[in-house]
């Protein structure tokens, strides 16, 4: 088992541009690899309801990029992170990994 530090990234579909993150992270080759979720449904700190529903199609869903790596070079990689998105967005924590 290995010890990684796993880390996800909170944004919303349009005001964000998520696609910046992971091209940078995809270029540069900073992390092992990186998944992106677009939610159905969810809201944020301005407490609106964004939903994927028929009814109510919102062009600002929740979109979540998660990465993992070693401790080491995710405290690399987060420092440029921190310049693209605000701060409490960014949620990491501990794991173990096979690899």
């Amino acid at each position: 088992m290995h010890e990684i530090t796993m880390v996800r990234i909170y944004l919303s579909e349009g005001r964000d541009k998520y696609e910046r993150i992971v091209n940078w992270l995809y270029a540069d080759k900073h992390v092992k690899g990186v998944s992106v979720f677009r939610a159905i449904e969810g809201f944020g700190a301005d407490r609106k309801m964004k939903t994927s529903s028929l009814l109510d199609l919102s062009l600002e869903l929740p979109v979540v990029i998660e990465f993992f790596d070693t401790p080491e070079v995710i405290s690399g990689v987060l420092e440029q992170v921190k310049t693209m998105v605000k701060v409490d967005h960014i949620v990491t924590w501990s794991a173990q990994s096979g690899m």
